[in-house]
């Protein structure tokens, strides 16, 4: 019986002349409650159907968009009120082997360059083509761009276009936040190439075109707000929740460091890039999304228990509907603890190789025995190989293509979209959900 005759007809299954009056009555209150909840579904699926490109966005919603460019992760966030933000922009420089993959949709451009693109399009319409907030969640290539000796020099200023510079010299930013702002000296001096390039990026896009640049703050909800209209949405948050192994308590604005200090260990057990990745939460109503990086939750054998950064983090997190797999789903990440903790009923995993992600994490995602109910994965790419590796599981790995959720004003409704990456008319190929929003 559908949603319809279920709800509909309940009411008139008693058929006693006595209660017929009162069945009438609960008819009418069912069709008040009912009938509002069905046209924000179809509301929400007409601007979403198969075959049609995806449609722009429209106040009051948030749109995010997990770009897939098979060379790292790279999400973009239109919230609400209009504001923008990028989470990172990956361009790891990794030739494709049977691991790797290609540029998406080809090597006609860079990553840099296939990301912006996609930005503007979401853009399309809005008065103002800009990114108020880009965010790094730490300095890897597949996150922030790879550097080498044949990265495309800037036309503006002193330094070479790879992820994040490339998308920074393509669209302005009013804003960029990292994990190591101003310094750049935790937890020991961070010399590489691509974060030589980033602050000259930082330092030219600062003198010529204003870009201020800070250093994410753990535990606070007022470094990354809404920009245009925030009195209009007091139910979004955007909640800093780790950085540098310093993690929100969940009270207030307050932290604790997870990490031991830096000056009481071995060099050699100095915390990881990965191991230092920011995670944040946003919330709008009922819906709450997380994603970090690649926050590790399964360190390598013998390692000290701090090394695992997960399971404080899930504690605070709490349950959220959507989940961006931290580390690409990797060997390392996703733990019983963290899965259980946040329980997710859409998991996203943002591949660009065929270990992305692996079989045992794949089987934590999927175990009702962490956490009960249905849930979906959705990976930007399920390659041939990749099917191979992780077997008959990759049954249960919806994808191949951009991944958009969006969530509907409010945040009580969402859906996740897979958009074509093949193309630039970004159409939808599948459409899942409406999916209810759970209250934590």
């Amino acid at each position: 019986m559908g949603v319809i005759s279920k709800y509909f007809l309940l009411p008139f299954r008693k058929k006693k002349n006595t209660i017929l009056m009162k069945n009438k009555l609960r008819f009418l209150f069912i069709l008040g409650f009912i009938i509002p909840t069905l046209l924000a579904d179809v509301s929400l699926y007409a601007q979403g159907k198969v075959g049609e490109p995806f449609s722009s966005w429209q106040e009051g919603y948030l749109d995010i968009h997990h770009i897939n460019t098979g060379k790292g992760d790279a999400a973009f966030f239109m919230l609400p009120d209009g504001t923008t933000m990028l989470v990172d922009a990956g361009q790891h420089t990794r030739p494709p082997g049977p691991r790797e993959l290609s540029i998406l949709p080809d090597d006609s451009r860079s990553p840099g360059d296939w990301i912006s693109r996609y930005i503007l399009h979401m853009l399309d319409g809005h008065a103002e083509k800009r990114i108020n907030y880009a965010l790094l969640t730490h300095f890897d290539g597949d996150h922030m761009g790879s550097v080498h000796p044949d990265s495309q020099d800037s036309e503006n200023g002193d330094y070479k276009l790879a992820g994040i510079t490339d998308v920074g010299d393509r669209i302005p930013m009013d804003k960029v936040i990292d994990r190591a702002w101003p310094d750049y000296n935790w937890p020991a001096p961070l010399e590489q190439s691509n974060i030589a390039n980033y602050r000259k990026f930082l330092s030219w896009q600062s003198q010529h075109n204003g870009l201020q640049a800070e250093r994410f703050i753990p535990g606070r909800n007022d470094q990354i707000t809404l920009v245009n209209h925030p009195s209009k949405y007091p139910g979004f948050e955007v909640r800093n929740i780790v950085a540098n192994g310093v993690v929100w308590t969940g009270v207030g604005t307050n932290t604790r460091n997870h990490f031991p200090l830096v000056e009481t260990l071995d060099k050699s057990n100095y915390p990881s890039e990965n191991m230092s990745s920011l995670g944040l939460r946003v919330s709008y109503g009922e819906f709450d999304y997380f994603t970090g990086g690649d926050l590790v939750g399964i360190p390598p054998a013998g390692s000290p228990e701090w090394m695992d950064i997960e399971t404080p983090v899930g504690k605070v997190v709490g349950p959220v509907d959507v989940h961006v797999l931290n580390h690409h789903g990797y060997y390392d990440a996703g733990n019983e603890n963290f899965i259980k903790a946040l329980r997710p009923r859409v998991h996203i995993i943002q591949s660009w190789v065929v270990a992305h992600p692996t079989p045992a994490t794949l089987s934590r995602m999927l175990s009702t025995r962490l956490y009960p109910g249905p849930r979906e994965v959705f990976s930007t790419n399920i390659t041939e190989v990749g099917t191979t590796f992780i077997g008959g599981a990759t049954n249960n790995i919806k994808g191949q293509g951009h991944v958009a959720v969006r969530v509907e004003p409010g945040g009580k409704c969402y859906r996740v979209y897979i958009l074509d990456d093949t193309a630039e008319r970004f159409k939808i190929k599948e459409g899942y959900g409406p999916g209810r929003s759970e209250e934590g």
